[in-house]
């Protein structure tokens, strides 16, 4: 039984009283949201070693981080490195992203590490696959891809991006569109190639049912895929993209029909002025289901800076409504990931997500910000340093200050406005 199945049954699982009790509100909550659409819990039935996340409405937006290999660079004990730097500074989730190497062996690997869900994309996988077997993705038959959606369910994946939405009329708006970018999606792109090559309809959008069958035996979360998202700001919020968001919305429709939990992935590059419209229309056209976005960016001329530019983003999408945000570190745009830039994109998520928190009232959001104001306010430096979202950094930067007066930081020394008022 799934757990949205369980809620409608009135059923009140462990994994909702376990996300309840993290979340702060009473399970019935939990179960409610389940059942609506508007919450979902990812766990597979064979991961037995994390506790469900709860993620959707009326909860604390989550991050996720993004790890893996590439096939220039494959390290596996790297990639466990990089997965417990994310767990430590916050990540309530991961995604192995791997390309390169034994993409089993990494994905197996960190799914025994991880104390967390993890989250992957399939579709690498079949790519993987059909290298290994001397030809290209385009290739594939159809079975090849459902074939790697269910070995990475049956290894108690808990969450897959599948990129459904890619469809030849969805692809065709872009193309009328004249985009600076195109599509910027490595799955969506070899979706797209696929179709064009054999001339047939994306296998996940026209056999979606064989898919809901595969994410129902095993509770697997469904993320529906932007495969077209916006590359720049200028390809934000077109046609194509609005048109794989309405597909899109009509998928997790019918998912919920059939018991299967889903979210909906968004964007991307966006303006600040299209965030919050964007979240509103997913919520719109896809019934309140979870919204997954990655970032947003909202400039793009700062490579080098962008986990500071999706932060900004995240922290609107946030406070407009959406779930769970996928961070994006230093190196995006440049390189892969190191364990440092890792733990940079992890904080910069997870600040944006507590600012969005404060603003939709979540709980215990604001209560976390009064809690370090007293402390401030009391000149309780090992307080400020406990509280603060990353106590090692805000402890070695205090650890810099001179000795000579403890009362008072190097900004302010004597003239600081809190010791002056007494």
């Amino acid at each position: 039984m799934t757990q949205l199945e369980a809620a409608r049954k009135g059923i009140i699982t462990e994994e909702m009283k376990k996300s309840a009790l993290s979340e702060g509100v009473e399970p019935e909550h939990i179960r409610k949201g389940v059942e609506e659409g508007v919450i979902i819990i990812t766990k597979n039935l064979l991961h037995r070693s994390i506790n469900g996340l709860a993620v959707g409405k009326g909860l604390r937006t989550k991050v996720n981080a993004n790890i893996g290999s590439s096939q220039d660079h494959v390290d596996v004990k790297e990639e466990i490195e990089k997965l417990k730097a994310a767990i430590e500074a916050g990540a309530d989730a991961v995604m192995d992203l791997s390309t390169g190497g034994d993409l089993n062996g990494i994905r197996r690997a960190i799914m025994d590490e991880s104390s967390v869900p993890i989250g992957t994309v399939p579709v690498y996988q079949a790519a993987y696959d059909a290298r290994k077997k001397g030809k290209s993705f385009v290739e594939l038959e159809g079975d090849e891809i459902f074939d790697s959606i269910e070995t990475h369910a049956t290894d108690g994946v808990d969450f897959v991006t599948v990129h459904c939405g890619v469809t030849q009329k969805s692809v065709e708006r872009i193309k009328k569109e004249g985009r600076i970018m195109g599509i910027v999606s490595r799955g969506g792109a070899l979706t797209a190639e696929w179709m064009k090559f054999n001339k047939k309809e994306n296998p996940l959008f026209e056999d979606f049912p064989r898919l809901l069958k595969i994410a129902k035996k095993y509770d697997l979360v469904l993320s529906l895929g932007d495969g077209l998202r916006p590359g720049c700001l200028a390809d934000a919020t077109d046609r194509g993209q609005v048109q794989e968001l309405i597909i899109l919305g009509e998928l997790a429709k019918s998912a919920s029909e059939e018991g299967v939990q889903v979210m909906i992935e968004g964007p991307g590059h966006v303006p600040m002025d299209q965030i919050e419209a964007n979240v509103l229309l997913q919520k719109r056209l896809c019934n309140g289901a979870p919204f997954y976005v990655l970032g947003p960016l909202v400039t793009d001329i700062a490579p080098g800076y962008d986990h500071i530019t999706s932060a900004i983003g995240g922290a609107i999408a946030a406070s407009a409504g959406a779930d769970f945000l996928c961070y994006v570190t230093p190196s995006e745009h440049l390189r892969l990931p190191t364990i440092e830039d890792v733990k940079e994109g992890v904080i910069a998520s997870r600040i944006a997500a507590h600012a969005g928190d404060i603003a939709k009232k979540a709980k215990g959001a604001m209560e976390a910000d009064i809690r370090l104001a007293k402390a401030r306010k009391a000149m309780d430096w090992d307080g400020q340093i406990r509280l603060s979202i990353d106590p090692k950094r805000a402890r070695s930067l205090r650890d810099t200050s001179p000795p000579e007066d403890s009362d008072v930081c190097t900004m302010c020394g004597s003239l600081c406005a809190i010791k002056i008022q007494g």
